[in-house]
């Protein structure tokens, strides 16, 4: 019955496109079974002739959902694209239907992404689509421009975690050098028992509460001792896993060369998936088409951050020169 609302919409968009005046949009949720249990996903767009823009979110809490920030991150592109929002396996709306019987990997949501992009292809009669990835959804992103770039216009990456590792030397070297010129005695002293590359939790929450000191935001022993239990809880979960599989990655490495377009949106303030190495792969990256856009007021979170100036970005720069 859902499939019929798309079916239908495409059809009358087709045979009275000379009648109507307006252009039919679409503004529907479907659950669909992907990779073996049933996935949610919300589809907008205010002309359905226009090209699909599928958006992979990145790694989050369970209780998070892209479906429920659909409109403060796509309302301008839903003018312009049929935007497709997914909440991904063991996230939001997906998550509260069923839970994933399989621990979380790259491969299981690559797998994943796979049998959505054919999907949706399918059902809106297209040959290439648009994907939008974020952080942990720029991996998926970049495998499919590696498999499958004639099903591709252009891949956007925002925030992509191109190299964990070498993310983290930079990061940490950056924090012990402010926290020394600060004289604060007791951030040298935790930041010099991390031991690189940073795998325990112990390691990765000192990491994070003197990240968020020297991003402007001050964690009290009292906000530790409720923060700690939650976090060590997360690094118990496949999400965990999962986090520490992409961190292992190398984009540098992995995917140097690839045959559809491809733009970075890269946060000048991200030091998580750092900025300097994400400049670094761009300028080493062979691609028909390449550009990278610097985010100045974002660090990691671009989507949330500047979501008017990322719309504004794939609408004015990225969709002319990839004009189906």
């Amino acid at each position: 019955m859902k499939n019929a609302i798309i079916y239908i919409a495409i059809f009358l968009s087709g045979r009275l496109a000379f009648c109507q005046s307006k252009p039919i949009g679409i503004d529907t949720t479907e659950i669909i079974n992907v990779g073996g249990i049933k996935q949610v996903f919300s589809i907008k767009g205010k002309d359905v002739t226009k090209p699909v823009l599928l958006y992979l979110h990145g790694a989050s809490g369970s209780d998070y959902s892209l479906i429920g920030n659909a409109d403060k991150l796509t309302s301008k592109l839903q003018k312009h694209f049929v935007v497709v929002l997914w909440d991904q396996r063991e996230y939001g709306k997906t998550f509260q239907l069923n839970k994933s019987p399989e621990p979380l990997t790259v491969g299981l949501l690559v797998n994943d992404t796979k049998e959505v992009v054919d999907y949706f292809l399918k059902t809106f009669n297209r040959k290439k689509l648009y994907i939008a990835a974020h952080s942990m959804g720029c991996v998926m992103g970049i495998y499919m421009a590696q498999e499958y770039p004639e099903r591709l216009y252009a891949l956007i990456e925002m925030s992509p975690p191109v190299n964990g590792i070498a993310s983290q030397k930079i990061g940490l070297a950056m924090l012990k050098k402010h926290f020394k010129k600060k004289h604060n005695d007791r951030a040298i002293r935790e930041l010099a028992t991390i031991k690189l590359p940073a795998r325990d939790f112990e390691s990765l929450f000192t990491k994070y509460v003197w990240q968020t000191e020297y991003d402007g935001e001050h964690i009290s022993d009292t906000l530790r001792a409720k923060i700690k239990p939650m976090m060590k809880q997360w690094m118990e979960t496949s999400a965990a896993s999962l986090s520490n599989e992409v961190f292992e990655m190398n984009f540098l490495k992995q995917f140097l060369s690839l045959q559809c377009p491809v733009y970075f949106f890269v946060g000048r303030k991200d030091y998580m998936t750092n900025a300097t190495v994400c400049e670094k792969y761009y300028k080493k990256l062979k691609a028909p088409k390449k550009q990278l856009f610097w985010f100045e007021k974002s660090a990691h979170g671009i989507p949330d951050s500047e979501p008017e100036l990322m719309q504004e970005i794939i609408i004015t720069k990225i969709l002319p020169e990839t004009q189906y």
